[in-house]
């Protein structure tokens, strides 16, 4: 990966410069500036682009830096300075391209620069260095559970930016503390760094260090793997071979772009033509191990914001459910029946929790919530007397 505080800047990415008068050198923009404030205001994201000043995403919101808006030449200039080779042909031949940066001194990022109305434009995504606890994201203690099954499909599902790439890097980390095994991550890019604890950790690059996720996946199975981890399913390849891995006696992680787990079972099953339905719903049935989506909402007690997590354990009532055609799935009944024995949560249960800790607000819980109308009347406590999967996460919120 090209280090981008070294070497002298190769030519711009889309040509000359037409703002640079011939003989002169236009000063380079100083993105790390830039990258240092986003730190400093622990900011997610950052966007780049012709005619506003750079901007930023603070828990959840876009707040514009008091900076004078970029012209074409300096998003130029950052291209000139941070593209690795391979990207820069990416970006000739596609207008887009995704690859990881660190800058020494301030921090790691992802980046994605494409192309939009004829101008270049940037998407940083701040990366930490260390890998937090799952505790320390506030996420369930199921997942700790979760991360130590030897075998199954583990999906981490959410909308982009939900925290699904932190969340596994929190469950390879717990791995990695508590067990001796050999993992295998096949990314694009690689954002967490993992160092060997007490695991052998192998994190490979799609374009750097294998050409295509399916290319790499045709092979690790040869390599020994307990555990593969695949930064996301993109096609019907990769969904294959992940699910004959977990089939397999393998511990599969990956993520799905999905806002549940009854969507991202239908996600799954979509890939696959009407028929052969039954067979990938038998597959799917005997592979998954569980599936965690994931929603940010603000906090109200401070800064930042905090997940609500929905989590599906694939239990014996769940394989059923999977499995039988003539029966639509019922999900949200089947993680609220799930609760008390086996560590299941719907969001609302998880919303539900947070409200009543004064960690999230009533307005922002019912904003996020599955069901908004159910929610209301739990925290009214209107609520069957036999419904006891709510006991774990509503305490008196009049008090």
């Amino acid at each position: 990966m090209a280090d981008p505080t070294k070497g002298t800047p190769a030519a711009s990415p889309t040509g000359s410069n037409p703002a640079v008068p011939t003989g002169a050198v236009a000063a380079p923009y100083n993105y790390k500036t830039v990258l240092q404030k986003m730190v400093q205001d622990n900011a997610s994201d950052l966007h780049l682009k012709v005619g506003r000043p750079p901007t930023m995403r603070v828990d959840g919101e876009l707040k514009q830096l008091e900076l004078p808006p970029l012209k074409p030449e300096d998003l130029r200039s950052v291209g000139d300075q941070i593209l690795p080779p391979k990207q820069r042909r990416e970006f000739e031949t596609d207008k887009e391209a995704d690859f990881a940066i660190g800058v020494p001194g301030i921090g790691r990022f992802r980046v994605n620069m494409y192309q939009q109305r004829g101008s270049i434009a940037y998407a940083f995504r701040a990366i930490a260095f260390q890998a937090m606890t799952i505790r320390e994201l506030n996420l369930p203690p199921v997942l700790e559970e979760i991360a130590m099954k030897p075998r199954g499909l583990v999906l981490v599902t959410g909308i982009t930016g939900s925290g699904k790439s932190t969340a596994l890097a929190s469950m390879v980390q717990f791995i990695n503390e508590n067990r001796k095994a050999n993992i295998i991550t096949i990314e694009d890019p690689i954002e967490f760094l993992h160092r060997d604890i007490n695991c052998n950790i192998n994190q490979r690059e799609v374009g750097t260090d294998t050409g295509s996720f399916a290319q790499a996946l045709r092979r690790v199975l040869r390599q020994d793997p307990d555990i593969i981890l695949i930064g996301e399913i993109r096609d019907l390849e990769t969904l294959e071979i992940a699910l004959k891995a977990a089939d397999t006696g393998h511990l599969v992680f990956s993520t799905l772009h999905t806002t549940d787990a009854t969507q991202t079972i239908n996600r799954v099953m979509s890939f696959y033509p009407p028929h052969e339905q039954a067979d990938v719903r038998f597959t799917l049935s005997s592979a998954l191990s569980a599936i965690v989506s994931l929603r940010l909402a603000p906090r109200a007690d401070r800064s930042g914001r905090i997940p609500a997590c929905e989590v599906l354990i694939n239990t014996a009532a769940v394989r059923d459910n999977i499995r039988d055609l003539n029966a639509s799935l019922n999900i949200p009944d089947l993680i609220r029946e799930g609760t008390v024995q086996y560590g299941m949560q719907s969001f609302d249960q998880s919303l539900m929790n947070w409200y009543s800790k004064g960690v999230v607000s009533y307005e922002s819980a019912l904003f996020y919530a599955t069901s908004p109308s159910e929610f209301a009347l739990k925290v009214q406590g209107v609520a069957s007397a036999s419904d006891t999967s709510w006991d774990n996460f509503q305490q008196d919120v009049s008090k």
